[in-house]
């Protein structure tokens, strides 16, 4: 009788872990699915890559696994499996070949894939220490970002294809029930039709209520009394402080009128300006392939053309898978 009661127990737990499971996928406003991440490597990584791998996996909390620990025999089917029962919706993957670091984006469990080159990136770290104020608060990473796509238009699949899989690797939000308090970062992407890169960028949002003062936003938002031992009148610290923010934007467009309360300074039916500051990482993409499954199935789009591009593909796949063997031929030496 024990032994039927521990399993009858230990069945009904995993039932209800099953059904915990199963909640955070689907958006309790919108009723869509809410597109969870994993963003990992492929082979042996130089450590400014692996540092990237972590940037990203930070830029797409909170859906995605965070502290994800890769083992040296995982392989692609391994995550797939794991995938399903999680919610996991996209991959993002990098690599290093000899030519270039590489970053592929791709819908699971079925694809399709996209494969973009690295031709330059900044950490996260390297963004904060070239700025003389960081900003970067607790609660910035507990909602996910807004995506913004600049220049892909309407044109061209493979640039459908672009905007399709970015705006569905994000939450979608509701304009007329979203609280404004969690709008709090937003992710970039610019591409340039004239040198054919995209140019990504990740920042943070913060609001400024226009006409106030920086010493007074202060003193509201830090709830400490100032000194006023050198001053005649509380009004002197009104006036020295001056009326206008030494940060205000010029621009009419930065400023929007709140329709809700957002903190103590921002107050519903009245301007505030639009402040936006990176946090980094920073990448410049190219788009070099789409193929239509996950990691592998028919080339949609190839950069190189054509005619001659097998070749070139080959190779790279070649380097690659070089590079991931060498790699676990490595770390299998070590143990």
């Amino acid at each position: 009788m024990a032994r039927f009661k521990n399993k009858k127990k230990g069945f009904f737990k995993s039932v209800v872990k099953k059904k915990q499971q199963q909640q955070p996928n689907v958006d309790h406003i919108t009723g869509d699915k809410i597109p969870k991440s994993f963003v990992f490597s492929r082979g042996k990584l130089p450590p400014p890559l692996k540092q990237l791998e972590m940037d990203l996996r930070k830029l797409m909390l909170p859906y995605t696994a965070l502290k994800l620990k890769e083992k040296k025999r995982n392989n692609l089917k391994d995550f797939l499996n794991v995938a399903g029962p999680m919610g996991v919706t996209h991959f993002l993957i990098l690599s290093k070949t000899e030519a270039a670091p590489y970053l592929r984006v791709a819908r699971t469990p079925q694809g399709p894939t996209l494969t973009f080159k690295i031709h330059e990136y900044s950490l996260a770290v390297d963004v904060a220490q070239s700025q003389l104020r960081p900003r970067c608060p607790q609660d910035l990473f507990k909602n996910p970002p807004l995506i913004v796509l600049s220049g892909f238009g309407n044109g061209d699949q493979h640039l459908k294809l672009t905007t399709i899989m970015f705006q569905n690797i994000f939450p979608a939000i509701d304009i007329n029930t979203v609280n404004l308090s969690t709008c709090q970062r937003i992710v970039l992407l610019h591409y340039n039709k004239d040198t054919k890169l995209i140019d990504f960028r990740h920042y943070s949002i913060r609001l400024q209520p226009v006409g106030v003062s920086r010493r007074l936003r202060k003193f509201v938002q830090n709830h400490q009394v100032p000194d006023l031992r050198s001053l005649q009148d509380v009004s002197d610290f009104v006036t020295r402080a001056g009326y206008g923010s030494e940060s205000e934007a010029d621009d009419e467009a930065a400023m929007v009128t709140l329709t809700s309360d957002l903190g103590r300074v921002n107050r519903a039916s009245t301007k505030s300006a639009v402040k936006l500051q990176e946090i980094g990482p920073r990448m410049t993409l190219q788009l070099v392939k789409v193929e239509e499954g996950l990691c592998s199935g028919t080339v949609i789009f190839n950069e190189y053309g054509p005619v001659g591009d097998q070749k070139k593909d080959d190779k790279e796949a070649k380097n690659q898978d070089d590079n991931e063997e060498s790699a676990e031929d490595v770390e299998d030496e070590e143990d």
